[in-house]
């Protein structure tokens, strides 16, 4: 009963923080999505990857709010028209997440899980043999509580974000990939080293403070 209790006040805490959250009450008024969109904001002016023209794929996007905002860098004349953009699009954003994602005008969305050699195919499919520019990741997996499971599986992830980019990033291209300071973070910086020209290690304001997470940026692929 004592655990009941405690768990309700948790949610009950967390609801009161997020109900007053300032990212969340700026994402309603902007029309994004989720409060997500502001990391990236943040990441993309501080280095600015995201420009018209480019192919963008966004792995990990549901609820959309990560496809909302390059959609908006994506159609700058309609940057007023909400969090989603309208009007046409300068580019591509293919978007992949293994649950469903309501649709955001002009982006391809499949839905899917990346690890399936099946669901990869398709995302090439939609890649038409170009190369991207850049790749966001918000991918994470379902924590189970076992910190060594836990560092596995988001270890994996991020293994696969990285084989993805190295081949289809363009050589000057970029991903944006969401880790986890803990047991796994040593190594997948370590991998990024290995693979870009410049690592950068970014956590955004709008990244609660509590959080663990931390986004670790890649620019400019090392030649094989």
């Amino acid at each position: 009963m004592k655990s009941v209790v405690k768990s309700s006040k948790v949610n009950r805490a967390w609801l009161n923080d997020h109900v007053n959250d300032t990212y969340v009450k700026l994402a309603q008024k902007d029309g994004y999505r989720a409060r997500a969109a502001y990391k990236l904001q943040e990441i993309d002016e501080t280095l600015h990857l995201i420009k018209p023209g480019q192919l963008v794929v966004d792995l990990g996007s549901t609820p959309g709010a990560w496809s909302q905002y390059v959609r908006r860098k994506l159609s700058p004349k309609s940057a007023t028209g909400g969090g989603a953009g309208v009007g046409e699009l300068n580019g591509c954003i293919i978007a992949l997440d293994m649950l469903p994602m309501a649709p955001i005008e002009g982006v391809i969305f499949i839905q899917g899980d990346i690890r399936e050699a099946s669901v990869l195919l398709q995302l090439e499919t939609q890649i038409q043999g170009r190369q991207v520019d850049v790749v966001v990741s918000d991918m994470a997996p379902n924590l189970s509580g076992i910190s060594s499971a836990d560092a596995a599986r988001i270890e994996h992830l991020i293994e696969l974000a990285l084989e993805f980019a190295q081949e289809h990033l363009k050589p000057q291209g970029a991903l944006v990939a969401k880790v986890f300071h803990g047991a796994s973070y040593d190594n997948l910086y370590k991998r990024f080293k290995e693979t870009f020209v410049s690592v950068k290690r970014i956590k955004p304001k709008a990244s609660r403070d509590k959080s663990a997470e931390t986004f670790l940026i890649g620019l400019i692929l090392k030649k094989p």
